[in-house]
């Protein structure tokens, strides 16, 4: 393994490992409160869309942290530019709608900046 294997491997697990944390906090502190309140009784599809759509992110990151990953162990050099592309896009937007709408005040789009980087470094010169 080189360097830029280790860097995609990293990136996969910061991805995965803030959408673990996210997932969580966002059904502790959103969905779990939202359910519980008297208008999402009376609101069925609330209770039904609203959490799927807000743990839809926690799945995006999570499985492009586990397929950055599996670029680094297994794919050849045009997969792992193509799924450094796809992932990498996803964390971007995040970390700039993050960014924008915390005024920087929130971890996460320090840590998915830190991800890009990685996922920079071990997608240029990567060859297995």
């Amino acid at each position: 393994m080189n360097w830029q294997d280790a860097a995609l491997m990293m990136a996969g697990f910061i991805g995965s490992g803030v959408a673990v944390i996210h997932g969580s906090l966002t059904q502790r502190l959103m969905i779990r409160p939202l359910t519980k309140s008297v208008l999402a009784d009376e609101l069925t599809l609330v209770k039904k869309l609203v959490p799927s759509l807000l743990q839809f992110s926690t799945f995006n990151w999570f499985l492009g942290g586990l397929a950055l990953i599996a670029s680094a162990l297994w794919f050849e050099q045009d997969v792992r530019l193509a799924t450094s592309l796809l992932v990498g896009s996803s964390y971007l937007y995040v970390a700039l709608v993050n960014l924008w709408a915390t005024r920087g005040r929130h971890p996460g789009w320090m840590l998915y900046t830190v991800a890009l980087g990685l996922i920079a470094f071990g997608v240029n010169g990567s060859g297995g």
